[in-house]
């Protein structure tokens, strides 16, 4: 695929993952360490965006979320890894075409 078009295609992704790195430098820290879930959410969400994209993304987030309560036991909760990556991550956390970003 173009580059171009690749990079056109990972804008929406990268917004997002731009977002999400902004509330863990921002926001985040205001709470303090309380999440009962590990990694926490916003860590969640942010490693499924980078893996599966902003939509499935943010659903399996809406899923994670919706599970985070007072009574919930908590626990060691990763994201499903897909099983054909078709993209690379900078140590940023943006999402690249396969082979950019390394270095």
């Amino acid at each position: 695929m173009n580059k171009t078009v690749t990079t056109a295609l990972l804008l929406p992704r990268n917004a997002a993952v731009l977002t999400l790195r902004g509330y863990r430098a921002v926001i985040s820290p205001l709470y303090g360490d309380v999440c009962r879930y590990y990694p926490s959410c916003s860590a969640y969400a942010l490693k499924a965006v980078q893996e599966h994209g902003v939509v499935i993304g943010s659903a399996l987030a809406a899923r994670r979320l919706s599970r985070c309560h007072p009574w919930a036991e908590g626990g060691i909760d990763d994201v499903p890894l897909k099983q054909v990556r078709k993209y690379g991550v900078t140590p940023f956390g943006f999402v690249v075409a396969a082979g950019q970003g390394k270095g």
